[in-house]
């Protein structure tokens, strides 16, 4: 936190950080694989971008990098796990970037999912940035955790799906043409979805309504952290064939050579 290692039970955050006070702050959460962060480039382009249009000042590449590798290397003995990097902005005006390291914790190759009962509230500001002020999505993330899902998805107030509590994703109809909810809906730009467009610029960009998911043949769910993980399940029902899918078998390993 502000260039140096603490332990948890000493890091303090002031009442009037920007984040605490405002819910003015954005993140990033990276992924480290044998000690190396994965897509280090676009996780410093997000934050930049963020820092930009929450008007938290600049940070620059070198206090990234150090930020990142400096945590990684302190709470991960193995090399594993994942450090959230979140930018805010000081009293007197400076960013402030805190770096949150957690373990990777479990991860099934399938998941389940449940439609959230709490409506997406739409885009906050433009550019889909990584908001630290994200009450639905976290709630929403509880709410899956409690019903013993692995994800929320969340619809808009027109029924319309926006994004999962935490990844973007990308619905297969029955015909095969694989789709993602446009991104002035509200959802984060994600990079797994960044990645997964670049590589397959077949997938369109539309508006999915809540009964196309019902017909869906696959669903799959994409964050930086995890990748690619296919829905199989869906409010209790097996979605398509209940099984992986060709499409989701075909991003996890775009996003995994990336």
């Amino acid at each position: 936190m502000d260039g140096r290692i603490v332990s948890a039970d000493e890091s303090v955050v002031p009442v009037d950080d920007s984040a605490f006070a405002e819910g003015r702050g954005c993140y990033t959460s990276v992924r480290i694989a044998a000690g190396t962060p994965r897509f280090p480039d676009r996780h410093l382009r997000r934050l930049q971008l963020g820092a930009e249009a929450l008007r938290l000042g600049e940070v620059t590449a070198a206090e990234v990098d150090r930020a990142l590798a400096e945590t990684a290397a302190a709470a991960f003995v193995d090399g594993e796990g994942v450090v959230r990097l979140q930018l805010s902005r000081s009293p007197g005006g400076r960013p402030r970037l805190v770096g949150i390291p957690r373990g990777l914790g479990a991860d099934r190759n399938e998941w389940s999912a449940v439609t959230s009962p709490l409506h997406h509230a739409g885009e906050v500001l433009p550019g889909g940035h990584k908001l630290t002020n994200r009450v639905v999505l976290g709630m929403a993330a509880e709410l899956a955790t409690e019903a013993g899902a692995d994800e929320a998805l969340l619809f808009d107030f027109e029924g319309r799906l926006v994004e999962g509590a935490r990844s973007n994703v990308v619905v297969v109809s029955p015909e095969g043409f694989p789709s993602t909810p446009a991104p002035g809906l509200g959802a984060v730009a994600g990079i797994a979805l960044q990645v997964a467009v670049e590589r397959f610029p077949e997938i369109a960009n539309g508006e999915i309504p809540r009964t196309e998911l019902d017909g869906a043949h696959e669903i799959i769910a994409l964050n930086s952290v995890r990748g690619a993980r296919p829905i199989t399940r869906l409010d209790g029902r097996p979605v398509g064939s209940g099984k992986i899918g060709p499409w989701a078998r075909k991003l996890a390993t775009a996003i995994a050579s990336e």
